[in-house]
């Protein structure tokens, strides 16, 4: 099975989504589609065996809807992808999915739909264009658009209201041409509808093909009935018009569409802010010369330059050359990471200090960059459970507009004997004033900039439904060792004789353990830093019990209890303290130099800097938290009691661990598990939600639900108040649609007659809610997390070791 997100231009609303989901689920080999309209985009996933991503941008063509094929951020796409996997269109820019096929192709843009459809291609995307239906336009471009329809039906409609029989009654000079009066507004009309609502009328007759309804639909029943019973008024039968009513009513719907879809695009600023990270241009070895290249062209093995203030274009491996790379957009890091022969360099981050070579190993789509793009996106085109229902209620309501528009009709000109003028308008009010797409926009927008907040911050959602099931979590069960830790051996604690030296007692370990690449040995040696080294001699190994050498003339040992005890070492009265600092799962370093115990230096798996933080912020948001370990009760809650954990599940082996949150899950409990490593992944797999640190592995990121690229424990409390923020917003928008149909249509059907609202009221009434929805969603981006940093300082080694101390 294969994955890709696919450009879907050309969509006008919610429910036209639903009519592409519809037609590409029928394709032989298609499992799932889900199509977003705010993102212009589809996750499909298929059977490559059956059917190909050309068969899939084919039927979509064939929809209505142009593709230029899969999404991937434009300045590192490469020719190496097959044409139709080149570029991200709506998102990436204006215009950036034409340049990006014509550096392809390299032909004239007036070719580009010939090159990728042939002459039948091109006349139909042509055709399409010209019934205003946005064929090979970006978001910002259909906006424009929108917008310019919108002003037209404006300039056509002031005439008409003016001139309409009941317009403002002003005095007015006679028609032009010697036309009657209701010949020229039928002009006016024209201009005024035709043009400006085509993607309207194009959009609900795609709708109807699809065995959809959407706000189209109402709209053309509205707008069209209006317009056309005024036409045969005009020219066929005598009859009111209602030319002034049509015209003006579309003036609302457009510019409330015009206002909903400049929102819709708003919503992928952390997309684009995401792509515009990989720098354009690329300094790289070509014939033994430099060469400036677009990123674009940088192929796998390519030797890349990079100099002071460049950014990285690609993945690769430093060949020579020492710098500090700046990986704080991409990782959290913010300190400069140490570059050097053989280190991995990522794409999109900033080299700040000295230069270097190195030599790419992943480009294009394959790059680090471009997998987390594809991973925001797919989560921005799933749908949460809240959606697929708000889906079926706007299906719903479509056809509830339909049923009571034509039962007003019915009721107030058959059955109570009203004008003609006084049903048709009613009924034209009822068709517009329902507004299937607010109760459609509520979620997507919602998920959209949630996601995309979370992708800023370095809180990746995969899917929507974590999104929305990490507001439920009623206990986070964190894996101890590279989670809650550092995953690393480190110095927690010390201890020499009152009269032994510190330092001098570090110079001598250090001494013996240079240039040994054990875990314990580097520690150490991270532990001593810069002091002065005596010169060390005749170093060895002694298995199971640790080192020696010679330094200083005299026999320097290094290692456990039973290297002392084989070695008739002199405890110098230490022993119980070293007994008490074998606790609490750390190992203890015996030093001891010309047959006497110099000092012992107690080493362990140091906590993460925000554990304690985050644990304290989970209770307080009344979340209870759980540490899961191998190690021995008692050791494990010690550790745990450092870092405020009450809930211990201790001696638990590799392959037990979803077996403990299975048992948890058992007594009602939604339960979150955090964790990095291969043997976390059932478990990530078996909890409600999953959290991958980001420095973890593949697996462990797979198995999640939710990654977090800054490897910081504290941004699960981030994931989880961010979950809760979007959830509101959905909330408040599911409530606001719901809410004003349940208000709108009593209203539009004149059941409290004599109050009644006009057509014009009812579509600025429908596009204001679309344009509500979609502007409370935008207001998440103002959402402050303070599960992003923590507010409270780092917890160091010693407070862990600090029950030692007496």
């Amino acid at each position: 099975m294969k994955t890709s997100i696919i450009e879907v231009g050309g969509l006008l609303s919610v429910l036209s989504a639903l009519g592409v989901e519809k037609q590409l689920t029928r394709l032989p080999g298609v499992v799932r589609a889900e199509v977003n309209c705010v993102s212009g985009s589809t996750t499909v996933e298929y059977d490559d065996t059956v059917t190909s991503l050309g068969a899939i941008k084919a039927k979509l063509d064939e929809c209505g809807h142009h593709c230029h094929g899969e999404l991937v951020p434009q300045h590192i796409c490469t020719p190496e992808d097959p044409p139709g996997d080149l570029v991200a269109s709506g998102i990436a820019g204006e215009h950036a999915h034409t340049a990006a096929r014509l550096a392809a192709l390299g032909r004239h843009p007036d070719h580009v739909h010939a090159a990728t459809h042939g002459e039948k291609g091109k006349a139909k995307d042509h055709m399409a264009h010209d019934m205003g239906h946005w064929a090979g336009m970006d978001m910002g471009e259909m906006v424009r658009d929108m917008r310019n329809r919108f002003w037209i039906c404006l300039v056509f409609t002031i005439p008409i209201f003016l001139y309409a029989p009941m317009g403002m009654q002003i005095p007015m000079p006679a028609p032009p041409f010697g036309l009657a009066m209701n010949q020229w507004l039928f002009l006016l009309a024209s201009s005024a509808i035709l043009y400006p609502s085509w993607p309207l009328f194009v959009s609900a007759w795609r709708a109807l093909l699809d065995g959809t309804l959407n706000m189209a639909t109402l709209v053309v029943l509205s707008v069209g009935t209006g317009y056309l019973f005024s036409v045969g008024a005009t020219f066929f039968f005598p009859g009111e018009q209602f030319y002034e009513t049509s015209a003006v009513l579309l003036v609302f719907i457009l510019l409330g569409h015009w206002l909903e879809m400049r929102a819709r695009a708003g919503a992928s600023d952390a997309i684009r802010a995401l792509m515009n990270l990989a720098p354009p241009k690329a300094t790289v070895l070509r014939d033994g010369r430099e060469v400036e290249i677009p990123t674009a062209e940088v192929r796998v093995s390519d030797v890349i330059i990079i100099r002071p203030g460049n950014k990285i274009p690609a993945d690769g491996v430093v060949i020579d050359g020492v710098s500090q790379v700046d990986e704080s957009m991409l990782t959290g890091e913010s300190l400069p990471v140490r570059k050097g022969p053989g280190n991995s360099v990522i794409g999109a981050t900033i080299n700040k200090s000295g230069s270097f070579r190195y030599r790419a190993t992943r480009v294009g789509s394959d790059t680090a960059l471009a997998q987390i793009v594809k991973l925001v996106q797919e989560a921005q085109n799933s749908k949460a459970p809240a959606q697929l229902l708000a889906d079926r209620a706007s299906q719903w309501l479509v056809l509830a507009a339909l049923a009571i528009g034509i039962a007003t009709f019915v009721i107030w000109y058959g059955w109570l004997g009203q004008t003609l003028l006084f049903a048709m308008t009613l009924t034209i009010t009822v068709f517009v004033i329902a507004c299937p797409d607010a109760l459609g926009l509520a979620t997507p927008m919602a998920v959209m900039v949630g996601t995309g907040l979370g992708a800023m911050n370095g809180i990746l959602f995969k899917n929507a439904s974590a999104l929305e099931d990490a507001t439920k979590l009623d206990v986070v069960v964190f894996d101890k060792t590279g989670t809650l830790t550092m995953g690393e051996p480190e110095v927690v604690d010390i201890l020499t004789p009152p009269d032994v030296d510190v330092n001098a007692m570090l110079a001598v370990a250090a001494s013996v353990e240079q240039g040994s690449e054990h875990p314990l040995a580097q520690a150490i040696l991270k532990r001593a830093g810069t002091l002065a080294r005596p010169l060390a001699t005749g170093f060895s190994n002694i298995d199971g019990m640790g080192a020696k050498a010679e330094v200083e003339g005299k026999l320097a040992l290094l290692g456990n209890r039973k290297l002392m005890a084989t070695e008739g070492v002199d405890m110098n009265r230490l022993t119980e303290k070293a007994d008490l600092m074998q606790g609490a799962g750390r190992t203890v370093i015996h030093v001891s130099h010309g047959g006497q115990l110099i000092g012992l230096i107690a080493i362990a798996d140091a906590p993460r800097p925000t554990s304690a933080a985050a644990v304290e912020k989970l209770r307080e948001r009344g979340v209870q938290v759980a540490m899961l370990t191998g190690d021995n009760k008692a050791t494990a809650e010690r550790i745990a009691a450092g870092l405020g954990i009450e809930l211990v599940l201790s001696d638990v082996l590799p392959g037990q661990k979803a077996e403990k949150v299975k048992e948890l899950q058992a007594q009602g409990k939604k339960v979150g598990m955090v964790g990095d490593g291969i043997n976390d992944a059932p478990a990530l797999t078996q909890a409600d939600v999953g959290f991958a640190i980001g420095a973890g592995t593949d697996v462990a990121m797979e198995s999640a639900d939710i990654v977090l690229m800054k490897s910081d424990p504290f941004d699960v409390v981030g994931a989880i108040e961010l979950s809760r923020a979007t959830l509101r917003k959905m909330h408040q928008n599911l409530w606001w649609a719901v809410a004003y149909n349940l208000i709108a249509f009593p209203l539009a059907a004149g059941v409290l007659y004599p109050f009644t609202l006009s057509p014009a009221i009812a579509a600025l009434s429908m596009s204001g809610s679309s344009a509500l929805v979609a502007v409370n969603a935008l207001l998440l981006k103002r959402t402050k997390l303070t599960g992003i940093r923590a507010p409270s300082p780092p917890l160091s080694p010693s407070d862990v070791a600090a029950p030692l101390a007496s």
